[in-house]
């Protein structure tokens, strides 16, 4: 019988390779506790961290077996970087479904502001804001402010603006363009804010 314990990582990545199946459940144990700590203490989670400690070995398992292992003398190394390139992908996958668990019990995911109603103080401060746009648009030299609330009030595209006013798309554009450069010159004057 061979004797497993006293090989080093690349000799049971070998003996693996060739067929000994068992030298694979040394190399395991070997380094099972470390890696599942490394994923466990990045995704604080019990349940992923297994999955992810799984999926790290069945793909070192695969590569090995597919003669794509390049012995370098660094498996700690080796298999380390596959679970945290697994970790990434998590992440970015987590990220593209935009879900967070409601396993988590520091995470309260329906305490969103844009879940809830406005409160007193929010309404008050957006009808405020309102007020003062409607002061500073006033405020704008006459053609601007046409564009303007041609756009933003009336929903109309630049071509409808255009033909409504006889300009060109590029001068009803122009307008606009200094519409909103004079509103933020006129907030800033005023020392109004227009922000929640």
């Amino acid at each position: 019988m061979t004797n497993f314990l006293s090989m080093t990582d690349e000799q049971l990545v070998r003996a693996y390779a060739d067929g000994q199946n068992e030298a694979f459940d040394f190399l395991l144990k070997r380094h099972k506790d470390r890696i599942f700590n490394y994923i466990l203490r990045i995704i604080k989670n019990e349940d992923i961290a297994n999955d992810i400690f799984q999926e790290t070995f069945v793909k070192a398992i695969m590569t090995i077996k597919q003669g794509r292992y390049t012995e370098n003398g660094k498996f700690p190394a080796w298999i380390t970087r596959i679970a945290h390139n697994l970790i990434i992908d998590f992440y970015r996958q987590e990220k593209s479904e935009n879900m967070q668990s409601t396993d988590l019990d520091d995470v309260d995911i329906l305490n969103r502001k844009e879940l809830c109603d406005d409160t007193i103080e929010d309404v008050i401060i957006s009808q405020q804001i309102r007020e003062d746009v409607k002061f500073l648009i006033e405020e704008l030299p006459p053609l601007q402010r046409e564009v303007l609330i041609m756009r933003y009030y009336q929903n109309l595209s630049f071509k409808e603006i255009a033909e409504i006013t006889g300009v060109s798309i590029n001068t009803a554009l122009g307008r606009m363009r200094y519409a909103i450069l004079n509103l933020r010159r006129l907030a800033s004057e005023k020392d109004i804010i227009l922000t929640l």
